[in-house]
């Protein structure tokens, strides 16, 4: 009698990182691109000077403010939360293979993803920033 075994294989877990990954870039590129049509669409004949920048008037430098921004349908606040997708992508990797260590019972690897999820997460606060 063979025993059959409960974890996903090596191949399968390849499967749905890859999978999630896709995803997620995909995801954020078509937010990305409706953001940017909606944008066009309200700022068509707004003229940008470059040579100065004005931090005040760039808006949405917060998550809270991006996601009052998308209640707006405001076309800069959608293109910031593609962005957000789009770092958020491999976030949830790093997660993903952290239950999948768990599962396949890999500690020490549940370990190291630990960590590698503790330095992403606090790499994208605000304590490294002066």
């Amino acid at each position: 009698m063979s025993e059959e075994k409960n974890f996903f294989a090596d191949r399968d877990i390849q499967i749905i990182l890859g999978t999630l990954l896709r995803v997620g870039v995909i995801a954020s590129m078509t937010v990305v691109f409706i953001g940017g049509l909606v944008y066009l669409a309200f700022n068509h004949s707004e003229m940008v000077n470059y040579s100065h920048f004005d931090s005040v008037k760039a808006g949405f430098s917060t998550v809270s403010d991006i996601f009052i921004g998308l209640g707006h349908l405001k076309g800069s606040a959608i293109i910031q939360f593609g962005v957000l997708l789009l770092i958020f992508t491999p976030i949830m990797r790093v997660v993903f293979s952290i239950f999948s260590f768990l599962i396949e019972r890999d500690y020490l690897y549940v370990l190291i993803g630990a960590f590698v999820l503790c330095v992403i997460l606090f790499s994208l606060s605000n304590k490294l920033v002066g």
